[in-house]
């Protein structure tokens, strides 16, 4: 049977690519007056940001950057780093934002492997690319934020509707620390990046006109699509002068901040902060916090602080958030401490995104509803990536039977909210930042006294969670807790180190492989 409705095709009329780009012409002229970026003295508008993001995607081109080429910054947040989330993918190239915590051998290695065309840098991470640069055989240009980089601006403006032709197309490259022990290259498309953005307005519920407090990294998800969130809302994204907690107050006092977003540590300085104002935030701040679940103590110092937290999971595959704990009213009657256990679920899917299933990994069945079986995290959704860059296998491996594997097993409550137990993966989140336990186990490998190592995480009260070292030492060598800690610092950045050091033997399966699940009960047994 025919249906006439098949005979109606897309068109350019009807069919128009998804990109954040597009929020950022539509800001320029319904947001043009209100000030999209607050940084020290310097104060600009969305019309200001739109003609400065056009001058740099301009200036872009007339290095003979577009369609596909990699551009990295390595910077903290700035509006230099706000502008190119627009003014990359403006031209078609993609923005690779680095962790400005990386050591340089890791970030030669990530330039190289994203085949980075440019690198933009913020002057006080100059030195680190310099070293990062003299570790590489054909390194990319570098131009400095507030230097070389401001030629950018004098180049004729970028002409053009800035949209892909294909919103498949990608938009972003995010290095995140796998299960190996180099980083892998997460893809992002401009569909995705739309609807996280959009999504995340109906998700949090964001009013009109919010000022917004850029603590979460730009590099971390893109912020998690924050930063395109708020060209949507005409909202003014502050940025503090550091992340320290009086910094924080400070910013919050004096810009009126309503929003921002946080790893559970940053929280918990606050909380903890005698820089903290004695009267409640009024209104309340609202608060998007993820990683290492926020121990419910912070939860209810916030909550006192006049903070409403609402706690999402995500991963750097799903572009950020995918899940949130969303309040339910019946939770307001329950006292203050099964309130603030329900709030550290990671609760329901986003609004964008399709479904966060927990799923039995041999049955490939959903689990129980009984907050005691557990499963893995199995997400389908226009949110999760492209797939790992020049990385077909793990992409294949991440990608099966229709969803993408997290990697973190869960429960699920009779109420459909899921709650992380373990992390299937061996990645520790420590103030927000993945660590790799393979990549800290190689440097303890290459210690002359280390017969075996095995790095597993181990509750922390600031960070939520930081790498324990578990090692088996060589015949005739004697522990040396400090000395093996000194030895890793030499090697990986801080908050990879190893903040302790068990030594043991470690038990092993059959097969000789290490049995981490025994090690995890066993510092629960220290703790």
């Amino acid at each position: 049977m025919h249906h006439h409705f098949d005979t109606l095709g897309r068109v350019e009329a009807n069919h128009v690519a998804l990109s954040p780009v597009s929020f950022l012409k539509r800001a320029a002229i319904v947001h043009a007056d209100v000030t999209a970026v607050v940084h020290g003295d310097v104060r600009r508008t969305w019309a200001q940001t739109h003609a400065r993001v056009r001058q740099i995607a301009g200036g872009l081109v007339a290095r003979g950057l577009g369609l596909g080429d990699t551009i990295t910054v390595i910077a903290p947040n700035c509006p230099e780093l706000f502008e190119m989330h627009f003014a990359v993918p403006m031209c078609g190239a993609v923005l690779s934002t680095l962790n400005t915590r990386l050591e340089p051998a890791t970030i030669a290695y990530i330039l190289d492997h994203s085949d980075s065309r440019l690198v933009i840098v913020a002057p006080e991470m100059a030195g680190l690319v310099q070293e990062a640069i003299a570790l590489m055989q054909t390194p990319p240009e570098t131009l400095e934020i507030g230097g070389a980089f401001e030629t950018l601006l004098t180049a004729p403006p970028f002409d053009g509707e800035g949209l892909p032709a294909d919103e498949w197309q990608a938009i972003a490259l995010n290095y995140t620390s796998g299960t190996s022990g180099r980083p892998k290259g997460v893809v992002y498309h401009h569909r995705g990046a739309y609807l996280m953005a959009l999504g995340t307005v109906a998700a949090w519920a964001v009013p009109g006109k919010p000022v917004y407090m850029s603590v979460v990294p730009m590099f971390h998800c893109n912020g998690w699509g924050h930063p395109w969130m708020m060209a949507i809302m005409g909202g003014t994204v502050v940025f503090p002068l550091s992340n320290a907690p009086e910094d924080l107050f400070h910013a919050i006092q004096t810009h009126g901040v309503t929003h921002f977003g946080a790893a559970p540590a940053v929280l918990q300085m606050l909380a903890e902060s005698s820089a903290a104002p004695k009267a409640r935030f009024d209104p309340p701040l609202q608060v998007m916090t993820a990683g290492a679940p926020p121990p419910p103590a912070i939860l209810e110092r916030m909550a006192k602080l006049g903070a409403e937290v609402m706690h999402v999971y995500g991963l750097t595959e799903t572009f950020g958030h995918i899940s949130q704990c969303l309040p339910q009213d019946h939770w307001e009657h329950l006292d203050p401490a099964s309130q603030a256990a329900n709030r550290s679920r990671q609760g329901v899917a986003l609004p964008m995104v399709e479904e966060v299933a927990v799923m039995d990994r041999d049955t490939g069945r959903p689990v129980p509803p009984d907050g005691e079986t557990q499963g893995e995290i199995a997400i389908r959704a226009n949110t999760v990536m492209k797939g790992y860059y020049k990385d077909p296998k793990a992409t294949s491996e991440a990608m099966t039977d229709g969803y993408f594997w997290s990697g973190d097993g869960a429960v699920v409550y009779p109420d459909g909210y899921m709650q992380i137990r373990d992390r299937l993966k061996d990645v520790i989140i420590s103030g927000g930042e993945n660590v790799s336990s393979v990549e800290v186990e190689a440097v303890l490998y290459r210690h002359p006294d280390v017969l075996a190592a095995a790095v597993v995480a181990r509750p922390h009260p600031k960070w939520g969670e930081v790498p324990c070292a578990f090692v088996e030492l060589r015949d005739g060598a004697a522990p040396d807790e400090q000395g093996i800690i000194a030895f890793c610092r030499e090697h990986l950045a801080g908050f990879k180190t190893p903040k302790s050091v068990v030594f043991a033997d470690l038990p092993k399966t059959a097969t000789g492989k290490i049995q981490k699940f025994e090690l995890r009960k066993r510092i629960q047994e220290m703790e």
